[in-house]
């Protein structure tokens, strides 16, 4: 698959206002790709296109909502009408409802499945024409490791998740059989810490986190540039998220037992807020402060060393073997108390 250097591909980045999206849309920039840059909220991504051409770079912004088929699909002839093609499409657009699931309505759980799953959807379809007519590129979508493993508090998002890698899986072997040389790549970020927890909606009285330890977004991001050079499947990003994936497989019971013990109380913070307090789930945050790069979990942020796997995997083989069986001996703990 030859896919081609950053510094001549066009790049649409989708969700781009903040977290993931920003620091991709922002490094992608500095390697000298032409970028588009979509998101609801219209003064994030004016912030981000100013802050892309004070440093040299190139970008346009569309305001979208990726639940709207017609509003995805003026991304990409937005980009191929200013720049003439399309090579890589970026979507990390989501958003959140920590809730337990006898307290969402049927509106509501649809519209986080309308955003997280058919967004991706209608991402693929308006960006795969374009990469097919030019032969090659890249199809990059931002998942979980919760597309994997369901969490309590969070129904609507892990099942999204859970959609939108099996459309993945299922479309990646369709363009092969096809013969396209389309890169179709799955990158499941661990926990992030960006402005996700704070802006979703939270019916749990109080403003919600995740269980720890947090991850910085350039993790993901270098993933990302990395997927559009590079044919990429799955992507673990986290040194956390690929222990708990492979113990997942091994025994799901023990990861319950797990989770019963922490995934709920570690979620809640002391901090009052009401599901009326300002939210992303029907439209952007108006108010200021919300369009960054990094969320309010700084000081939770810890380092990860796996995450070259994906990239040298017989290098590092013994060295997830080694942290799987430390996962397991964690996991196992619980077990012990229980």
């Amino acid at each position: 698959m030859n896919l081609k250097p950053i510094n001549q591909q066009v790049v649409a980045v989708v969700g781009a206002s903040s977290g993931i999206g920003r620091d991709a849309a922002l490094k992608f920039a500095e390697r000298g790709a032409k970028v588009i840059v979509a998101a609801r909220s219209q003064q994030g991504l004016a912030s981000l296109v100013e802050e892309i051409h004070q440093r040299g770079g190139e970008a346009i912004a569309v305001i979208a909502d990726v639940a709207d088929y017609e509003q995805v699909k003026a991304i990409a002839d937005k980009a191929v009408d200013r720049f003439g093609r399309l090579d890589t499409w970026v979507h990390t657009a989501a958003t959140g409802l920590f809730s337990t699931f006898d307290r969402i309505t049927p509106e509501e759980f649809k519209r986080v499945i309308d955003v997280n799953m058919m967004g991706q959807v209608y991402g693929a379809m308006v960006a795969l024409p374009h990469l097919k007519k030019e032969g090659r590129g890249s199809l990059i979508h931002i998942t979980s490791v919760e597309a994997r493993r369901s969490l309590p508090y969070q129904s609507p998002y892990s099942a999204s998740k859970h959609g939108t890698m099996g459309m993945i899986d299922s479309l990646r072997l369709e363009l092969k059989h096809q013969g396209y040389p389309i890169n179709v790549a799955n990158i499941m970020p661990g926990v992030i810490n960006t402005p996700f927890y704070t802006k979703g909606k939270t019916k749990l009285g109080v403003k919600p986190m995740a269980t720890p330890p947090f991850y910085n977004a350039s993790l993901v991001t270098d993933a990302i540039l990395y997927a559009a050079e590079h044919p990429v499947r799955d992507y673990i990003v986290s040194d956390v998220g690929k222990v708990l994936d492979v113990v997942q497989r091994i025994s799901p019971g023990l990861v319950d037992t797990a989770l019963l013990a922490i995934g709920f109380v570690s979620q809640r913070t002391k901090e009052e807020k009401g599901e009326d307090d300002p939210n992303n789930l029907y439209e952007a945050i108006q108010e200021p402060g919300y369009d960054r790069v990094n969320g309010d979990y700084s000081n939770l942020e810890i380092p990860s060393f796996l995450d070259h796997i994906d990239k040298t995997p017989l290098f590092s083989l013994g060295v997830l073997a080694a942290a799987v069986l430390g996962g397991l001996a964690f996991f196992g703990g619980f077990n012990d108390h229980s």
